[in-house]
């Protein structure tokens, strides 16, 4: 299982080839917890499901993405700015390098989805989305295919605080690399990101929906989410695979 130590080595010591920048805006976490067992199974080859206090964790991430762009060209207008909602656990390899898994991603942006699968090996797909965020609440609409919409409505509340190495804030949020997987090749894939630590709320969420857990192959669930947390922005950057 990763160490403290592991992960804070893969925040504080980025990678060297940046290859895009942009921004994430308007985050919420949503995790349940899961049997690591029934997750595990759904994990490619080469991928252990990673624990806290012996559980799987599943997250659903609804949020902005702001001035998308390569690290040689400026934001484009129509392009650069989207929505995101993203289904993810959290892994490791057989080193005990820490990660973050994606089951899907949603994104408004069709030639953003188009890219991101092409180049980074990702599930995205191309949603209907829509969002207004206010000081006091966020309002967020998804809709995929023909499935139901997604509906998401929360309102972040108290101070500011960073994730506590350690801690369960730390376990699901302090992720700087992504695994992806090559059906095809049946080849494994790591990225890099970095960016400032997360700095926290507590929030209030008003509406969700789960439907994108079983359509991932997630055994529904039916209770409340079991940790919830908010953050305003970061600023990231995005190395190659």
């Amino acid at each position: 299982m990763p160490t403290t130590e592991q992960r804070l080595a893969l925040r504080e010591r980025p990678a060297t080839r940046v290859v895009m920048r942009q921004s994430w805006r308007e985050l919420l976490f949503l995790h349940w917890k899961y049997d690591p067992s029934e997750i595990q199974r759904l994990l490619p080859p080469r991928l252990t499901i990673d624990t806290f206090d012996g559980a799987a964790w599943v997250g659903i991430v609804p949020f902005f993405m702001c001035g998308v762009r390569p690290v040689w060209c400026p934001p484009v207008p129509g392009l650069s700015n989207f929505l995101e909602l993203n289904v993810r656990t959290y892994v490791h390899d057989s080193d005990g390098t820490p990660g973050v898994w994606f089951f899907s991603l949603d994104a408004s942006n069709a030639t953003a989805v188009w890219l991101a699968r092409t180049f980074f090996k990702l599930p995205y797909f191309h949603a209907k989305m829509r969002a207004r965020a206010t000081p006091a609440t966020v309002d967020y609409w998804s809709q995929r295919g023909e499935l139901d919409p997604d509906h998401f409505v929360y309102q972040p509340i108290g101070p500011e605080r960073l994730a506590v190495p350690g801690s369960l804030d730390f376990f699901l949020v302090e992720r700087y690399l992504l695994y992806s997987h090559d059906a095809k090749s049946d080849r494994l894939y790591t990225g890099r990101v970095h960016h400032s630590p997360y700095a926290l709320r507590e929030v209030k969420v008003l509406e969700y929906a789960t439907q994108l857990l079983t359509t991932a192959g997630i055994a529904p669930v039916d209770r409340i989410y079991d940790h919830a947390v908010y953050s305003s922005a970061v600023h990231v950057s995005i190395f190659a695979l």
